[in-house]
C-alpha cells in the first residue's frame, strides 16, 4: 500500500462529495461512507485499477500500481489537490464575508480535479449547458460504447485516437447529444491525439478556444480541474453565478476579483456549499 501524507487540515468529506458528484459510472466507484474511490489510473504502462482511501492526514492507495509508486503519487497529489498551501489560501478567502463561513465549515478544502485529463476534458464538453447529472449520463453512454472493459470490472476511458476516428453520426447517436456536440468531442480528441497536452501546468487556452464548440466556460473549467491553475474562474458557470447572485459572467468576475490568486479554491467552496450535498 502506498501512503501519501497530506498537509493538514484536509476537508475529507468535501473532497469525497466532489468525487461522488462527478464520478463517471463504469469508470469509477465512490463509497462516501468509507471515503474511498475505486478507479483506473492512466499510467505509462497502461491502466491500473486502484482503491484510494482519504483520511484526515493521508491518502492510502492500494491495487495494481506496483512498481509505479512515484507516478501514482504524483497523479493522486494533483488529482486531489494535496499540495495546496491550504492554510494560506483559507486565510485569504476567509477575509471575504461571503466565503468566511464556508472556510470555517470546511477548512483545508481542496480543488478536486480528474485522474485522467482526457476523460475530464471530454466529460466537460459533454457537460456544456446541461446539469452535472446529465453530463455524467452522456459520458457514461460514451464509455459504454467506446471504452475498454478491464479484468476488474471497470472500463477504461477510450483513447483520443478512438474517439477521433468515430463516425460523427454514430457518436452522436450513441451518446445522445446534438451533432455539434459530437463534432466538438471528435475535434478535441483529434487535437489531443495530435499532441495537445491536457496535463498539470498546460498553457493551451488558445488552442482549446480554437476548437469548434469550445468556449470560455469549458476552457476555464479545464484550467481549474485539469491544469491546476489556482486562479482559474469559470465566470459563466450557472451554479457559481447563482451562488454569487451575479446577473452575468462579467458581474461574477468582478465580485471575485479580490479572491485572486486563489479563485479556484473559492469556486470549490461555493460549489461544495451549493451543489455537492455536503452538510
Amino acid at each position: 500500500m502506498l501512503r501519501i501524507p497530506v498537509r493538514v487540515p484536509f476537508a475529507v468529506d468535501a473532497a469525497v462529495a466532489a468525487l461522488a458528484a462527478h464520478a463517471l459510472p463504469g469508470a469509477e466507484r465512490v463509497d462516501r461512507e468509507r471515503r474511498c474511490v475505486r478507479r483506473l489510473l492512466p499510467l505509462a504502462g497502461g491502466p491500473a485499477e486502484v482503491s484510494v482511501r482519504l483520511a484526515a492526514d493521508h491518502v492510502a492507495v492500494s491495487g495494481e500500481a506496483g512498481g509505479a509508486e512515484e507516478e501514482v503519487a504524483a497523479l493522486v497529489r494533483h488529482w486531489l489537490g494535496l499540495d495546496a498551501d491550504v492554510a494560506r489560501i483559507d486565510a485569504v478567502l476567509a477575509a471575504d464575508p461571503l466565503l468566511e463561513p464556508l472556510v470555517a465549515a470546511r477548512p483545508g478544502l481542496r480543488v478536486v480535479g480528474w485522474a485522467d485529463g482526457f476523460e475530464g476534458a471530454v466529460s466537460t464538453v459533454l457537460g456544456q449547458q446541461v446539469s452535472v447529472a446529465a453530463g455524467r449520463t452522456f459520458a457514461a453512454r460514451l464509455l459504454a460504447e467506446y471504452g475498454e472493459p478491464q479484468p476488474g470490472g471497470l472500463v477504461a476511458f477510450p483513447a483520443p485516437e478512438v474517439l477521433a476516428a468515430a463516425p460523427l453520426e454514430e457518436l452522436r447517436t450513441a451518446v445522445g447529444v446534438p451533432r455539434s456536440r459530437a463534432r466538438t468531442v471528435r475535434a478535441l480528441a483529434a487535437a489531443v491525439a495530435d499532441g495537445l497536452p491536457l496535463r498539470p501546468g498546460a498553457e493551451v487556452r488558445g488552442e482549446l478556444l480554437a476548437l469548434p464548440g469550445v468556449g470560455p466556460w469549458t476552457v476555464e473549467h479545464l484550467a481549474l480541474r485539469a491544469f491546476g491553475d489556482g486562479d482559474a474562474f469559470p465566470s459563466g458557470d450557472l451554479v457559481l453565478r447563482r451562488a454569487l447572485d451575479a446577473e452575468s459572467a462579467a458581474a461574477a468576475a468582478e465580485r471575485a476579483r479580490g479572491w485572486s490568486p486563489h479563485r479556484a479554491h473559492a469556486v470549490f467552496h461555493l460549489w461544495t456549499a451549493t451543489a455537492y450535498g455536503v452538510r
